[in-house]
């Protein structure tokens, strides 16, 4: 695979996490193709087609967690696919923290997002041990 067609996609998603950063929602939501394709595998009831609802989830984001910060800690490329894992942390606005971190694969063609598969959660603060989360998921 040439360099350029690997450093395409990541300025993409370069581009991507500045304009977030930045809460720039013009800039974030024209990362996104008209017909952008959002799948949550975990929840799939939470998937979505179009950047207008990119938007809209962006939008209330950035009202409620007014200092969010993202970054993407490791990215790998492989033809149009973007694994990406994330980071984002903020305060909501009653004063508690916001922290998600999770893998975001991202289908990016031409400059645009097209399609992701969302595996991002919130972090799980709670003292769990591994023991009581796997009975917690086994034992019925």
């Amino acid at each position: 695979m040439e360099v350029g067609a690997v450093e395409e996609p990541l300025v993409t998603i370069e581009r991507l996490v500045e304009s977030t950063n930045r809460h720039d929602l013009d800039a974030l939501v024209g990362c996104f193709a008209e017909d952008y394709r959002n799948e949550t595998p975990a929840h799939p009831a939470r998937s979505f087609t179009g950047k207008a609802q990119v938007g809209r989830n962006w939008s209330e984001i950035f009202a409620f967690v007014p200092d969010i910060q993202v970054q993407v800690l490791r990215a790998a490329v492989d033809g149009d696919a973007v694994w990406t894992e994330w980071e984002m942390e903020g305060t909501r606005r009653d004063g508690t923290p916001s922290r998600m971190r999770g893998v975001i694969v991202f289908g990016v063609s031409t400059g645009l997002i097209r399609w992701a598969r969302f595996y991002l959660e919130p972090v799980d603060e709670s003292s769990t041990t591994v023991d009581e989360a796997r009975r917690g998921q086994v034992v019925r």
